[in-house]
């Protein structure tokens, strides 16, 4: 069927639609960061504010130490992600190009953990940062990244499962080492599962409410997270502040995935095989 120039304007018409739908909500966000107190709270709603006012994004930056904020959320977003590369790339490797004994059932093992809802270790897991004193820092954030994640363990493993065993015979024939072969063969051809799962964990992360809220006491510890959640009191909401924070926290995970969305689709396409 020969695609005509009126079906193209049919297809891109619908897509602008959609896309206007999914961009709603970020838009009726901007708008409402930009009014002032009286026309947010005004009925009918008024849909464009008379006076912009961009200054709302600087007075909600200012009402609280966002710069603490933004520093602490980058130092965790930053350093498990970092963990959770180095973690889960040696392990899929063991599992995905190593024969050993009890490798299935260990790797069976492995994907169990991740039917156990993370609301059944809050309290263990408490207590046992607790006991190591970490409790009101961010360790309890960092740390366990460096022990892996089940499911991007699984997403590596399959992906390095599609590798002919070939490729690190002819290294050792070479007298390529063990760890030769991993960080200067393997690691290169894992690019792109590896930026997918960078991303995964870049968003997870830096979205993360309920961790930072069970583990940090001191403002001076606090996530963007956190510091959001704090315009909502008891007995009041500033939605002005709320929805220009919300917009400025949003925006580094954009641009990570902006950049990354070519390896996002490599890495899910290679996995899947």
């Amino acid at each position: 069927m020969k695609i005509t120039r009126k079906h193209k304007i049919i297809v891109y018409s619908i897509l602008v639609l959609f896309s206007l739908y999914f961009l709603f909500p970020f838009i009726w966000a901007f708008i409402t960061a930009i009014k002032s107190e009286a026309e947010v709270f005004s009925f009918p709603p008024k849909f464009v504010p008379d006076v912009p006012l961009l200054s709302n994004f600087i007075d909600a930056w200012n009402s609280q130490p966002f710069g603490t904020y933004f520093k602490n959320s980058m130092i965790v977003t930053v350093l498990t992600t970092i963990g959770q590369l180095i973690s889960c790339s040696l392990v899929a490797y063991g599992f995905a190009r190593y024969d050993f004994k009890y490798k299935n059932i260990l790797f069976m093992l492995l994907l169990s953990t991740m039917m156990i809802p993370w609301d059944v270790t809050m309290i263990p897991l408490y207590m046992e940062f607790n006991m190591f004193g970490w409790i009101n820092t961010l360790k309890p954030l960092i740390v366990p990244a460096f022990f892996g994640s089940a499911y991007n363990i699984f997403l590596l493993r399959q992906f390095l499962m599609n590798i002919p065993k070939d490729l690190e015979n002819a290294a050792r024939i070479d007298g390529a080492n063990e760890f030769q072969i991993f960080y200067k063969i393997f690691l290169p051809i894992m690019k792109a599962p590896l930026t997918l799962i960078a991303v995964l964990n870049i968003i997870l992360v830096w979205n993360d409410y309920l961790g930072p809220l069970i583990y940090l006491n001191d403002q001076s510890k606090y996530t963007m997270a956190l510091g959001l959640a704090s315009f909502q009191g008891v007995h009041e909401l500033q939605i002005i502040p709320i929805m220009a924070m919300t917009l400025v926290m949003i925006i580094p995970p954009v641009i990570v995935f902006a950049f990354a969305q070519k390896y996002i689709v490599e890495g899910i396409s290679g996995s899947i095989k």
